[in-house]
């Protein structure tokens, strides 16, 4: 379950990008990151979400900032309205666009407050997700002009909701530009798809045409973290996924994710989690059960989430 690079699409005669995505099945669980923030508002649809090592559920509409390179999914389990389809509204920018408004416009300085905190991911609350309901459907349909408009003021309105909540447990990384930006995304994108067999801090150095000194220095910047710490807590995020997703025995997903001990495993996921893989299973588990009893459902699996 490794995380792929995400390349998107440029949207012509605009500065950010977009996408209205509807499912008639379901949305698949496909791991991935990329260099820019994202805001999902996802409708009409129930299940979990994987954010960094958050692991969630989700309902209509959940409204979340994700910030640059934090590895992230979302896994369908069902419908609200099973006659309509899943629906993510989708808004991507990276770190240089936000901060040449916040620099150019002191008005603006709350939505570098914003990104700041959504390093880790953030999660909105109920009400400012309503309320900005409409506002990000008719976002959609507007000329360009009025779209960057629109955008801006729906930053500033989550900037100012003080339910909003931090989702991973720790920022993976943030945006960059020029060749420091190059160097990083290509060291990230070998650690997300090689973390689990390991890698090595030479290798890395020799991706980003680095000496080691200078690879610690570039990582640090841009991460806030030590690259064992971020390969840490990749595999940690990719074994809560696993726990929650399905009946993997935990040796096995432990070796799966780059562990070859299983008691350095459960040391380091309790360090990172506050409980042991077991316990976090048997939690997630009874959380799920007392969802479905609530709702009059059973708990419905999705392939997808394993």
């Amino acid at each position: 379950m490794k995380p792929y690079l995400e390349r998107l699409p440029a949207v012509p005669g605009a500065s950010w990008s977009m996408l209205n995505r509807q499912l008639d099945d379901a949305i698949p669980f496909e791991w991935h990151h990329h260099p820019e923030y994202e805001l999902t508002l996802t409708l009409n649809s129930r299940g979990q979400r994987f954010i960094g090592d958050h692991v969630g559920r989700y309902d209509d509409g959940d409204l979340v900032l994700i910030g640059p390179n934090l590895p992230h999914t979302w896994a369908s389990r069902d419908r609200p309205d099973p006659a309509q389809p899943h629906v993510a509204l989708v808004m991507w920018f990276r770190h240089d666009w936000a901060a040449r408004l916040s620099e150019g416009f002191v008005e603006l300085a709350p939505i570098a407050q914003l990104l700041a905190r959504a390093g880790a991911g953030l999660s909105f609350g109920a009400d400012v997700a309503q309320r900005l309901r409409p506002r990000i459907a008719a976002l959609f349909e507007a000329p360009a002009p009025e779209r960057l408009l629109a955008l801006i003021g729906i930053l500033m309105t989550l900037a100012d909701d003080a339910e909003a909540r931090p989702l991973a447990s720790a920022p993976v990384g943030r945006g960059a530009s020029g060749d420091d930006g190059q160097r990083i995304d290509r060291v990230l994108t070998h650690i997300h798809a090689h973390y689990a067999r390991g890698v090595g801090n030479e290798e890395l150095a020799s991706i980003a045409a680095l000496s080691l000194s200078g690879l610690h220095r570039l990582f640090v910047r841009h991460t806030r973290t030590g690259i064992a710490d971020y390969v840490m807590r990749l595999r940690i995020g990719d074994a809560c996924a696993r726990l929650s997703g399905g009946n993997q025995p935990i040796q096995h997903i432990a070796e799966a994710v780059g562990y070859n001990s299983l008691a350095n495993f459960n040391r380091q996921f309790k360090a990172l989690r506050g409980m042991t893989p077991s316990q976090y299973r048997a939690r997630f588990r009874v959380h799920e059960a007392a969802r479905g009893a609530g709702t009059g459902r059973g708990v419905v699996r999705s392939g997808n989430s394993t």
